[in-house]
């Protein structure tokens, strides 16, 4: 009779991990991370996930909640574990769903909120994400200028850095050629092309054949406020075989490292949070909003500078052979500010003979140079920066392509518009717009 029960009770503690087995199995995506931005007057909440998130949710009220249903999905993370400063949202839990292969995610909140919701697609250096954004309906405030660059009509400052200099001659190609000479020639050659350009200035980190600290040059970009800063260098490999141009951004690691050291200065913080600082006055007890803000910055930042990059690489490519065709990351020391857009072009390998021929000659360095005027002209015209001459000239009638991963809140904050301005230029029912679809942009 034992034996009978106990293989009665076998049957069923295997049936049981069958069941939990087949649940797992079937639940394919899995919430990866949730990071929360806090403000006094919003909350963005922006989950991580492993694969396309399909969802639902619905609000309860007393007490105000926003419940979020995610199809087949695990609710194997943990949320305690998120720091939530946001004077908005009192905590993100799980509850139990109607369905056992999705997770119920339930967001309590202290008052009720306007809310939008929304997916976005992979976009390095992100992947899927899952993002909501709360705003205070009763909440009031002096507008906050994150841009200290912002005055009427003014140049986009483009700081051009030429690779390596004076002791530190860079590579050095098969015939003696020395990579500190060529990056110079064409970071001239676009700096002509630039400040030939109305409503652009281009600063030079080098204008001779001297060294200059890695870790200067991004100093230099902040000292003169630049909007975009363009690292020029020619690659090498131990091996003459590989060839072809590329861009690379900084990753997204190395930024989140470099935005921890200067939350820790807070000597620095006047200089890093712009014209927010005439409003936070004291910045180490008000870390929380700093962090915002400075989070606020580097998305921009990284956002801009991979689409730069792909402006760069679509105009390198009409030139010169690509190495890489999609924008690539790294940890580069030219490229350590988060704050200001900052791209690496790599020009070619100067290792290779044949590129090291053609980058000895003048006329591919002018073909070198006009495309990445190109790139970047490209790049501004279509999202020129607040206060300058080119977005005096797109106020009235501009218009927007929509990209993979934009959403009409990202487009509201990146343009400093209401959604619902944007969505009555363009007689919009709905917050969902479509790869492709030309917005309006009303004027702000």
């Amino acid at each position: 009779m034992q034996t009978f029960c106990s293989k009665q009770l076998n049957i069923i503690l295997i049936s049981f991990l069958l069941m939990v087995s087949s649940a797992a199995s079937f639940a394919k995506n899995t919430i990866q991370g949730l990071r929360i931005s806090p403000s006094p007057s919003t909350v963005r909440l922006v989950f991580d996930l492993a694969d396309t998130p399909k969802y639902t949710y619905f609000t309860l009220k007393n007490p105000q909640r926003l419940v979020i249903d995610i199809e087949n999905t695990l609710n194997n993370f943990d949320f305690k574990k998120v720091t939530n400063k946001s004077n908005l949202v009192k905590k993100v839990r799980y509850s139990t769903s109607r369905d056992p292969q999705s997770a119920r995610v339930v967001i309590e909140l202290n008052k009720k909120l306007n809310k939008n919701i929304f997916a976005l697609s992979p976009t390095a250096p992100y992947g899927n994400r899952l993002v909501i954004v709360l705003d205070d309906p009763d909440f009031t405030t002096q507008k906050i200028v994150l841009n200290s660059k912002s005055t009427t009509d003014r140049d986009i400052v483009i700081v051009i850095d030429a690779g390596h200099g004076g002791k530190d001659p860079g590579s050095i190609g098969p015939s003696g050629s020395y990579e500190k000479n060529i990056t110079l020639d064409i970071a001239k050659l676009l700096q002509s092309l630039i400040d030939k350009e109305k409503g652009m200035k281009a600063v030079m980190t080098r204008s001779g054949d001297y060294y200059i600290s890695p870790n200067k040059r991004p100093q230099l970009a902040r000292k003169h406020k630049a909007d975009m800063f363009v690292s020029i260098h020619a690659d090498a490999f131990t091996t003459p075989q590989p060839r072809g141009a590329s861009v690379w951004v900084l990753s997204m690691r190395r930024a989140n490292t470099e935005l921890g050291r200067w939350l820790e200065n807070t000597e620095r913080h006047s200089e890093l949070l712009g014209g927010a600082a005439e409003i936070i006055q004291d910045t180490a007890n008000e870390r929380y909003f700093v962090q915002t803000i400075l989070d606020l910055n580097m998305d921009h930042s990284l956002s801009t500078s991979y689409d730069v990059s792909r402006d760069m690489l679509k105009h390198i490519g009409k030139v010169a052979r690509l190495h890489k065709k999609k924008p690539q990351m790294a940890s580069l020391a030219v490229l350590t500010s988060p704050d200001i857009p900052s791209i690496l072009v790599e020009t070619g390998f100067i290792s290779n003979p044949q590129e090291e021929k053609d980058l000895k000659r003048s006329e591919y360095r002018k073909k070198i140079a006009q495309s990445l005027f190109s790139g970047l002209k490209e790049h501004f015209k279509g999202s020129p920066p607040d206060g300058s001459l080119w977005a005096k000239w797109r106020q009235k009638n501009r218009t927007h392509r929509v990209r993979s991963g934009e959403s009409l809140s990202l487009l509201a904050q990146r343009y400093n518009i209401q959604i619902s301005a944007l969505k009555k230029a363009n007689n919009l029912n709905t917050d969902v717009v479509r790869i492709g679809q030309v917005l309006t942009i009303p004027g702000t």
